[in-house]
């Protein structure tokens, strides 16, 4: 299984790269190919200045060894290896009318002292975070990943976008970090879903990113825009920050377990602002997005 979704994230880096570069035209991806002293590596791409993307990552990593001292407090074991792999992706858009978005794959393995699979699990989603709130894109997001969902099971979609309303939460905001999407963790084998089934479920959702995303960019990336949509753009990316660096699970995970702090961090805009208690104009656009991000709605 882990040869398996490791090529399979390898194929997915190559086919979002070329897409991503072809729609911005001006910029490519630069890559950088790391090793970890304790095993295994990655390949982190990033473009930067762009006609479209201001800055943007695809990383890949598979990372193998001896369980860092935090999973094994974790798991409640003294002992144990592991295997890890995923693509990560985070892209800031230049234009406020686009939309960030982030998405992540990712499967994990623990081994006893036999190098048995002890256990194995699945996890990933991605999540929309808009400056300025089209209903139709957040929508078509929310359309995109339901259908994914329902061709493996009719729960999925209700279950992991209430999964990811939560997550995505800046809880010292009292605010969402945008409109959602997907989130899931620990699918392991079950009764009713083998390890498999979890990776067809996984693989259907990864497909589907660049047709839940490009329409958006294509549709918003020539809209005119001033300073002061650059200004309430810049805001934002202040409460994507914070959310990174607070409560994100992943960044916290990767800062406590000597991760590649260059890959880790690729997740955070190259421009950002914090006003002193900014407050949009009340009836502005930018106040329509406060209030939607004051609770989850149901797009569909």
């Amino acid at each position: 299984m882990k040869d398996q979704f490791y090529n399979y994230i390898l194929q997915l880096q190559d086919t979002i790269t070329q897409k991503l570069e072809e729609i911005d035209g001006k910029a490519s991806f630069k890559e950088d190919l790391w090793k970890r002293n304790e095993g295994g590596g990655g390949r982190t791409r990033v473009i930067e200045n762009g006609n479209v993307f201001e800055k943007g990552g695809v990383n890949i990593s598979a990372v193998h060894g001896e369980l860092p001292e935090v999973l094994r407090k974790q798991f409640g074991v003294t002992s144990g290896d592991f295997f890890a792999c995923g693509l990560s992706l985070v892209l800031h858009p230049t234009n406020p009318f686009i939309p960030t978005v982030h998405a992540n794959w990712r499967y994990f393995e623990m081994y006893n002292e036999t190098g048995e699979i002890v256990t194995q699990w699945f996890g990933g989603g991605q999540d929309l975070t808009p400056y300025y709130l089209f209903d139709e894109d957040a929508i078509h997001f929310h359309k995109i990943c339901k259908e994914a969902c329902d061709k493996h099971n009719a729960d999925f979609y209700p279950k992991f976008k209430d999964t990811c309303d939560k997550y995505f939460w800046n809880t010292h905001r009292n605010e969402a970090r945008g409109v959602g999407g997907l989130f899931f963790d620990y699918l392991k084998e079950t009764e009713e879903f083998s390890m498999q089934n979890r990776y067809d479920f996984v693989t259907e959702v990864g497909n589907s990113f660049l047709n839940s995303y490009v329409p958006i960019v294509e549709k918003r990336k020539d809209i005119k825009y001033t300073q002061e949509h650059k200004d309430w753009q810049e805001v934002r990316r202040g409460r994507y920050v914070e959310f990174n660096l607070v409560h994100d699970r992943g960044t916290l995970f990767g800062l406590k377990t000597n991760g590649r702090i260059e890959s880790i961090l690729m997740s955070l805009p190259p421009t950002v602002q914090w006003k002193y208690n900014h407050q949009p104009e009340e009836g502005s656009e930018e106040a329509k997005l406060l209030e939607v991000l004051a609770s989850p709605r149901q797009w569909i």
